[in-house]
């Protein structure tokens, strides 16, 4: 009888805590999606705050369309400024990450694999005829990603790239240059084959 009135105990504590910090959750999804400047559809359903990142607690222009879907492990970092455009039924697996300082506009229905990260930015600074390298400063150009595209796993998208609507980037690309509509870009890797003796 003792056993059961302690395990009863038990249980209530623990729904009672499970349903605080549920509670505190959402508080701070509230307090995230009041900023003016960020407009997420409510059919989001991963209202998870720390998949969302900016400089501290201030953000740039978010919009996220209707349907947007993630799994584990993503991160969506904006800077102040900084605007992310995200269309209708996007979808991203696992470890995807958007980096946006400037400017990142993503289509509708475009799906990215596992691994898939842009970057409107980079941190070679070129002054003059110096170039270098700076840890806090940073060159920017825009990324624009067309509407029913998908990007394999681990694509990684830098700055200043358009791709077209309708588009396919296989696995493992380096895309740095913009890809006209209705293209399909594939990693050509050869490899190097030696029987061992």
């Amino acid at each position: 009888m003792f056993r059961k009135i302690k395990n009863f105990i038990y249980k209530k504590i623990f729904n009672f805590i499970a349903d605080l910090e549920e509670f505190e959750e959402k508080k701070k999804w509230w307090r995230f999606t009041s900023n003016p400047n960020i407009n997420i559809h409510e059919s989001f359903k991963k209202k998870e705050t720390n998949i969302f990142k900016g400089k501290g607690v201030l953000y740039g222009d978010i919009s996220i369309g209707e349907g947007f879907s993630l799994r584990d492990y993503c991160n969506i970092l904006v800077y102040p400024k900084a605007k992310l455009t995200i269309g209708k039924r996007v979808f991203f697996n696992n470890f995807c990450s958007v980096n946006c300082l400037e400017s990142i506009e993503i289509g509708d229905d475009t799906l990215f694999g596992e691994g898939v990260k842009l970057y409107d930015h980079n941190h070679l600074i070129i002054k003059n005829t110096n170039i270098g390298v700076s840890k806090d400063q940073f060159s920017t150009a825009p990324i624009i990603i067309g509407k029913n595209c998908w990007l394999g796993s681990n694509v990684i998208v830098l700055k200043g790239v358009t791709i077209g609507d309708n588009c396919i980037v296989g696995a493992n690309c380096i895309i740095h240059k913009s890809i006209p509509d209705n293209t399909i870009v594939k990693n050509n890797q050869n490899h190097i084959i030696e029987t061992l003796v």
